[in-house]
């Protein structure tokens, strides 16, 4: 496994040429990690990743996999535009949305994305929005707990997303008398998990599904949808996921379930997405307050609109100190931003070094659903974003919003408003 951490000096030198925070990441990377995804999977002619654009909808990242030969997987009106405007079309966009408004399958159509229908409703939905193509990917929750081993990996009884066996059914049933061909069948049961186990038993399920369904329907199994899930060791000592093991896994699935029952063209696809940026992400900041009161805080330029994961779920992501990584981590701190929430927080109790004002300060992990889930509480602007090249120079790939940015959507002064440009 390739070690695709970053050196304290580019961290350095990406600071004395932009102002933080700002996210960087590594185009490095995530090119190798897209190779070795696909090395992994290779044994399939079909397979094909369809990067999760929610996870990093960044132009300059979204036109780099379409480089290395990936889709794109979007979830809403903006991300088919997005993937529209990053030169994406056909079975290059995969459109797997939940309770969007019909018109939003209207556009997949109009783009030629394949379509994974998540409801029963949506048949009739997608026959009025643009029609049903020969091609339909269907969602399935198979409900209950999802166990690998005696390990419960997820629970799809309390999720909101796909249909049960018996709607699978009656939706093929309906798709096949509008022209429906052929099938795809997706599920995603389980998030954030380095468990080798997961893909092949997900696999395993999708496998002897697709093939009951294509027997009852008459119609033609195309490709199975593995969706996400595959995570990233967020704590520093926490196992990798072993992709090329993970591939082998489902090679024998596909073999034991598909190949032995005539089914050996049936290809794969991914929606993969923290698995593909994350590790290759970092949101670099500058400590620009200390206080001690009942608890010792570092401030940082940076707040929870840059990176909300600790503050909604409570997530780990791994800090360092540029130049004092060597220096004893002997100092309980609480990491936060400056938002008028005490949620705003990167870090509690972490034991880091001794720090000053002005040191960098480096928040790992964060090239998936970091800055694509960032707001603008409080006022506050999201931050930049710097793309660190194959030849080692760094892009602005996103600039930070200005207060131009936020008062374009709200009803001001016109007049105000230009005198407040800056």
């Amino acid at each position: 496994m390739p070690n695709f951490s970053l050196d304290d000096h580019v961290f350095t030198a990406a600071c004395a040429q932009f102002a933080t925070p700002f996210h960087l990441y590594d185009e490095r990377g995530i090119r190798a990690t897209a190779r070795r995804l696909k090395a992994a999977f290779g044994w399939n002619p079909g397979f094909r990743e369809y990067f999760a654009v929610k996870a990093l909808p960044t132009p300059a990242i979204l036109r780099l996999f379409r480089q290395v030969g990936c889709g794109l997987d979007c979830a809403s009106y903006t991300e088919l535009k997005l993937a529209q405007a990053c030169g994406f079309s056909g079975d290059a966009i995969m459109f797997s949305a939940n309770d969007v408004p019909p018109s939003e399958f209207a556009l997949a159509r109009k783009l030629g994305a394949l379509v994974n229908l998540d409801d029963l409703t949506h048949v009739e939905e997608l026959r009025e929005n643009g029609g049903v193509p020969e091609t339909v990917c269907l969602r399935f929750n198979p409900g209950g707990h999802f166990r690998v081993g005696n390990a419960i990996m997820g629970d799809p009884g309390e999720a909101k997303y796909g249909m049960t066996r018996a709607q699978l059914s009656e939706a093929l049933s309906q798709l096949k008398e509008y022209g429906m061909q052929r099938f795809g069948l997706h599920a995603f049961l389980s998030s954030n998990t380095t468990d080798p186990d997961y893909y092949p038993a997900l696999a395993r399920l999708l496998f002897q599904t697709g093939r009951e369904l294509a027997a009852e329907s008459g119609l033609t199994l195309e490709f199975v949808n593995l969706s996400g899930g595959i995570g990233v060791p967020y704590l520093p000592d926490a196992p990798e996921a072993d992709i090329e093991g993970i591939g082998e896994g489902v090679r024998r699935a596909y073999e034991e379930e598909l190949t032995a029952y005539g089914f050996g063209n049936v290809s794969l696809k991914t929606e993969l997405g923290r698995y593909m940026t994350a590790p290759h992400g970092w949101l670099t900041t500058h400590i620009v307050h200390e206080k001690r009161i009942y608890k010792h805080y570092l401030g940082l330029d940076a707040s929870a609109c840059d990176l909300l994961r600790p503050a909604m779920y409570g997530a780990y992501h791994h800090i360092t100190i540029v130049g004092r990584e060597q220096l004893p981590h002997d100092e309980k701190v609480d990491v936060v931003g400056s938002l008028c929430e005490n949620n705003d927080k990167f870090a509690v109790d972490r034991m880091l070094p001794k720090t000053e004002i002005g040191d960098i300060l480096v928040i790992h992990d964060t090239g998936a659903h970091g800055l694509s889930m960032g707001y603008n509480y409080n006022g506050k602007l999201r931050c930049k974003e710097v793309l660190y090249t194959e030849n080692g120079e760094f892009t602005l790939i996103r600039r930070a919003e200005t207060p131009r940015d936020y008062f374009a959507t709200l009803d001001v002064d016109p007049a105000w408003q230009k005198l407040n440009e800056d």
